[in-house]
């Protein structure tokens, strides 16, 4: 009697923690873009002048660059590590990037970290893709 105890209250446990994931899942917003846009806005962060500098073995770069989609390739991205990952390359040391991501705008100033749409938008001047 008491392992149909354990196992109807361990059937009951799984039964909630599956039906919450589902629920869970429903409930999340999407934040899919137009390819299109996503397109348009890479193109135009590049034309205005911004630079993207990153490291491949960089997380945050690669989530940026994931923001992006099938559009990364053009995004105006400079790779400042060296192929082992040991250094950095001159153009990088040159600008004096000692953070990546960087984003730097052609008013000169930068930023660090993953930048959202928006405020990449604010500071290049090309509109943000749109939901």
């Amino acid at each position: 009697m008491k392992n149909i105890t354990i196992i109807a209250s361990t059937v009951v446990v799984v039964f909630v923690v599956i039906l919450g994931m589902y629920f869970l899942q429903k409930s999340e917003p999407t934040t899919e873009y137009a390819q299109d846009d996503l397109a348009t806005f890479a193109t135009c962060l590049r034309e205005s002048g911004a630079k993207f500098y990153g490291a491949f073995w960089c997380g945050h770069c690669r989530n940026q660059k994931a923001a992006f989609k099938e559009s990364a390739d053009l995004l105006p991205y400079i790779e400042c590590s060296s192929e082992d990952g040991r250094g950095q390359k001159d153009e990088c040391k040159v600008a004096d990037i000692t953070s990546y991501p960087t984003w730097e705008f052609s008013d000169g100033t930068r930023l660090t970290g993953e930048v959202s749409f928006s405020v990449l938008a604010e500071k290049s001047g090309c509109p943000a893709p749109v939901l």
